[in-house]
């Protein structure tokens, strides 16, 4: 059976964003039996984790004999068991990576790099300095990827990997109003978590850090 290894718990501002979530989402979407390994944040710098992930990140999985990290690279090897995913025509298939790789390498850093400074270094002065023209950039590329969206209910003419990955960037700036801003893309957002996989890997992972937490306040009040 397919191994997903996810953190046990993350304090409350990363929790509906962790990584493992994507994968979460496209286990639940290819309807492949998984089962879920938890990780102490202790454990992530451990020798055997680190022969599974180098970065001891989140997340990685073993399907069989096959061992992967990162999120993208689980996504996609997820999808070509399922064409909910990745379509089976060769054109379909490429659109829906190229999709995977934008959300990845040109949405996702500048989103990164604004929320960093937002959650981890607002206060400094540098932060302060810099965020204006961090903003800018994520909002160019949002109204880049509106302009291609359009009318349009996915990226292309229907759900894929692609509108996985670019929904999980996306829910980044959930601390902003940015999204909210540009009409069409809150609404495609809000269509793809819509999506019952979506719900159900959203569910398990909010679960499983309730339990953590609930267990951290029990040891505390022993």
């Amino acid at each position: 059976m397919i191994t997903l290894t996810a953190l046990a718990w993350v304090p409350p501002f990363a929790q509906g964003l962790v990584r493992d979530l994507r994968a979460r989402w496209a286990l639940e979407e290819a309807g492949l039996p998984h089962r879920v390994r938890l990780l102490e944040s202790a454990d992530q710098g451990s020798a055997e984790y680190r022969r599974l992930q180098p970065f001891g990140q989140v997340p990685a999985l073993r399907d069989g004999e096959i061992e992967l990290f990162e999120s993208g690279a689980i996504v996609l090897h997820v999808g070509a068991r399922s064409e909910v995913l990745l379509p089976a025509d060769l054109a379909g298939r490429a659109r829906a990576v190229t999709w995977v790789l934008a959300a990845l390498n040109t949405v996702e850093v500048p989103i990164q790099q604004l929320a960093a400074i937002d959650l981890f270094h607002s206060e400094k002065e540098w932060a302060r300095q810099r965020r204006p023209e961090a903003e800018a950039s994520v909002r160019n590329r949002l109204a880049e990827l509106s302009a291609w969206l359009g009318n349009r209910d996915y990226l292309e003419d229907r759900f894929t990997a692609g509108d996985l990955m670019m929904t999980s960037v996306l829910r980044i700036l959930r601390h902003t109003d940015i999204v909210d801003q540009t009409p069409n893309l809150a609404a495609y957002r809000a269509r793809c978590e819509a999506r019952p996989a979506f719900q159900k890997a959203l569910a398990d992972q909010m679960a499983a850090f309730a339990s953590a937490e609930a267990a951290r306040q029990q040891r505390g009040a022993a």
